[in-house]
């Protein structure tokens, strides 16, 4: 099914707004449904299979939440770049009407006011207060000092980074910037992609006879380009070095994906579970090789390419 004009910044908003209806939906229903929202980081249009442009790199995980659900075909973001988006994503509001419409740059150089608003209410702090656990599994972007921590702004559990971007294979790569498990840093690591995926899959696992909420922002397909042997492996036909690492990236997210919605099924939870997937801005196709179809411009730019993005619901 293809839907036009919807905005993947509605998904925060309805949630607040379902947030806020939970309490007494409760007493009709014999349980709140689960939610799940996995966030791609600068995943072009046109990359993905389902979107009709390329089919060079198979993704039939997230291919199937389209299928099973809904492929909205004009899905925009709030903004051409990471942080804002995300902001505005958590918030359900236009992160312009807080201040928030610039990246920060890297934690080192990082102003230490940089973050999302505290006077701003997360739709973790919403579901968190509707009696959902709350696990975030991946990238911030929303904060680098404690305070914006997201074990502060509504969320039980977090696995991941707070800055923009991280090695995928080298846990202790950027120590201004490193890999968390809630406050602690994690000295080493397989791939963050994996990782990621399987902190999402133990969440669900471990709260699945409760209402929960799972936040999965991967870091994946965002530069730096690293790929485990295994995931290149399946794309010995891309001569372009740089472009077969792309395609490894994305295959482990889909791959990761697809472990997700697996336990999903496996633990009967896939018809009390509302999935969403999108990107939080266009490819940036010099850097990474990331595609954005037949739309013109890429990340940071206000051309469709670099605010026009696969989303889709289940």
């Amino acid at each position: 099914m293809k839907i036009n004009h919807c905005l993947p910044q509605i998904i925060g908003t309805a949630l607040l707004s379902a947030a806020a209806l939970l309490p007494a939906l409760s007493h009709a229903a014999e349980r709140k449904p689960n939610l799940l929202v996995i966030l791609a980081d600068d995943l072009g249009y046109g990359e993905l299979t389902c979107q009709g442009f390329t089919r060079q790199i198979p993704t039939p995980n997230i291919d199937s939440i389209a299928k099973n659900g809904v492929r909205f075909t004009s899905g925009y973001v709030s903004g051409p770049y990471c942080s804002p988006t995300r902001a505005g994503f958590m918030t359900g509001r236009y992160q312009q009407r807080f201040g928030h419409e610039f990246n920060p740059g890297p934690a080192q150089t990082a102003s230490k006011d940089f973050g999302l608003s505290l006077k701003e209410t997360t739709f973790g702090d919403r579901l968190k207060a509707a009696g959902y656990a709350t696990g975030w599994f991946g990238k911030s972007h929303l904060g680098y000092e404690p305070r914006f921590h997201p074990l502060k702004r509504g969320f039980d559990e977090f696995f991941g980074f707070l800055g923009g971007a991280h090695s995928y294979l080298d846990a202790v790569s950027d120590q201004a910037n490193p890999i968390l498990r809630g406050t602690e840093q994690v000295k080493e690591m397989d791939y963050t992609t994996d990782a990621f995926g399987r902190a999402a899959v133990a969440f669900i696992e471990k709260h699945k006879a409760e209402p929960w909420f799972c936040y999965l922002p991967f870091n994946a397909v965002h530069a730096p380009l690293e790929a485990l042997d295994k995931y290149e492996a399946r794309f010995t036909n891309i001569q372009d070095k740089k472009r077969r690492t792309y395609a490894a990236m994305q295959s482990a997210m889909d791959d990761a994906v697809g472990a997700v919605l697996a336990k999903l099924r496996e633990s009967r939870l896939e018809e009390n579970t509302l999935i969403f997937f999108f990107s939080d801005n266009g490819g940036p196709t010099a850097s990474i090789t990331s595609g954005n179809g037949p739309l013109h411009g890429f990340k940071s730019q206000t051309w469709e390419g670099g605010i026009r993005v696969p989303f889709m619901a289940q």
